[in-house]
């Protein structure tokens, strides 16, 4: 049977759209409360229970609803997660806090060992952090930041502080992280594009050996359903991949792959993601923008703009699948594109120099069979409604995330897709609400998985609660970009 043409089952059973239970005030409200509840005294965490420290990636997506509430929150936010940055320019995936025990959250510190097993990535000695990345928001979040209120970010001189850690960690992504060598930055852990267990992946990591179960002990399942979270042979792959690139001092790899065998560590797991590389250029942009509010329309930040538009040509050349239209993912050590549609092949749509029919071509995809925006789906999935591997509750393989969805609504505006952006708004903030602000949700039912009260979920329905329709880009290259 070719799946690509059916409709999946639960889809005759979506409920119509219901008006929203809780009115705007409520809402703001209680995702005010949400973060208020979350935030630490410099820093929010995903969610009190499940994840207790501050993740790179949620950290920029909630200081781009904190500002909303708290502009000064927002900067501090940023500027805790940036104080961690590794002396390479990565940023951590997590920043640990010590008043938290280590069995409440595995990997624990003890697992990382950053400061001795980083120490010559120059990892930080008076902070643990984890020994990976996440995708490159940081930029994008820290301009946005800074339009909340421009005379406190120069009072504080907010981005001349965050600019040169800001440029490290893009000279770390399109440096070290070159591994293909075409310019795109490539991913060496699934944690590290932050869709943790997607199908995407199962090719790559069907190369590495999972570590002994004995060897780790799951926090997760103390606060998730086991049949909501990834599998035990998944996670003991993941641990793998982690060890490994910790005894190896955090030393990214270049080069043709090791062709030790399945686990052997140098290079098992290395992929050019859509997603990872498109926030990359969209960040890009950002720095061109702060250049220019730090020290006017100079060539700096022209650079910063030449250099968008040709990591977004080689996204395209790399990535671009015409048949499917839709961006892949490239695993590194076949060569070869991985043909799984994900929804980080539709993130590419955020970029304001993406070619107009590759940009037709993902509305297309994103309203069609595969992920029924506007159509089957309320909110759009996270992975292929119609493939073998589709499960509507388990984490990356099929749930809808308010992250992406936000992304999806940005980019939808930026290429004139007004009614849709209008549609997947409406449908984001009556399923926030009515799922208590959850991780993630059923992409037909919007019924919640996962954490309840998490933070980027509520955030990110502060942005979209504004009165404006503002995109994240205003022109073709950039011009003006999110302004409020």
């Amino acid at each position: 049977m070719d799946r690509s043409t059916t409709t999946h089952p639960l889809a005759a059973h979506r409920p119509a759209r219901r008006a929203a239970a809780l009115s705007r005030g409520q809402l703001r409200e209680r995702a005010a409360e949400v973060l208020w509840a979350n935030w630490t005294g410099t820093s929010t965490v995903p969610s009190r229970a499940l994840y207790p420290h501050q993740w790179s990636w949620d950290s920029a997506f909630i200081a781009i609803g904190l500002r909303h509430l708290s502009p000064l929150r927002a900067q501090l936010e940023l500027e805790t997660l940036l104080s961690a940055q590794w002396g390479d320019g990565r940023i951590p995936h997590i920043v640990f806090n010590d008043a938290v025990p280590l069995d409440a959250y595995f990997p624990s510190p003890d697992f990382w060992r950053s400061a001795t097993a980083g120490r010559a990535a120059g990892a930080p000695a008076d902070v643990q952090t984890s020994g990976i990345v996440q995708p490159p928001v940081h930029a994008l979040a820290a301009w946005l930041v800074h339009r909340a209120d421009p005379g406190l970010s120069r009072a504080r001189s907010f981005l001349a502080r965050l600019r040169p850690r800001l440029t490290a960690w893009h000279r770390y992504l399109l440096g070290d992280r070159d591994a293909g060598g075409a310019g795109l930055a490539a991913v060496l852990h699934p944690w590290e594009q932050g869709m943790d267990n997607s199908p995407c992946w199962d090719g790559p990591l069907s190369r590495v050996a999972p570590a002994d179960p004995g060897a780790f002990r799951r926090a997760d399942l103390d606060h998730g359903a086991p049949e909501d979270r990834p599998t035990d042979a998944d996670y003991g792959r993941y641990v793998r991949l982690a060890a490994d690139y910790r005894d190896r001092g955090y030393a990214d790899v270049t080069g043709p792959p090791d062709a030790a065998g399945p686990g052997a560590g140098q290079g098992a797991f290395r992929v050019e993601d859509p997603a990872f590389n498109a926030l990359l250029i969209a960040s890009e942009h950002a720095l061109a923008l702060i250049d220019a509010e730090l020290d006017g329309p100079v060539a700096r930040s022209c650079a910063h703009r030449a250099r968008a538009r040709t990591l977004t040509e080689a996204l395209v050349a790399r990535l671009w699948d015409p048949e499917r239209e839709l961006f892949l993912c490239r695993d590194l050590c076949s060569g070869e594109l991985i043909g799984e549609r994900g929804v980080t092949g539709l993130i590419p749509l955020v970029l304001p120099a993406l070619p107009p029919g590759v940009a037709a071509a993902l509305v297309r995809t994103a309203r069609g069979p595969h992920f029924g925006l506007g159509g089957p789906a309320r909110l759009v999935p996270s992975h292929d409604l119609t493939g073998a591997a589709f499960d509507p509750r388990r984490y990356w393989r099929g749930p809808a995330w308010f992250n992406t969805n936000w992304l999806l609504e940005k980019g939808l505006r930026l290429h004139g897709e007004q009614a849709l952006a209008d549609g997947l708004r409406a449908d984001m903030l009556d399923v926030a609400g009515a799922s208590g602000f959850a991780e993630y949700v059923d992409p037909y039912t919007g019924e919640g998985c996962g954490a309840r009260g998490f933070g980027w979920t509520a955030a990110l329905t502060l942005d979209l609660l504004r009165e404006g329709r503002d995109g994240l880009f205003e022109g073709a290259e950039g011009e003006g970009w999110g302004h409020e």
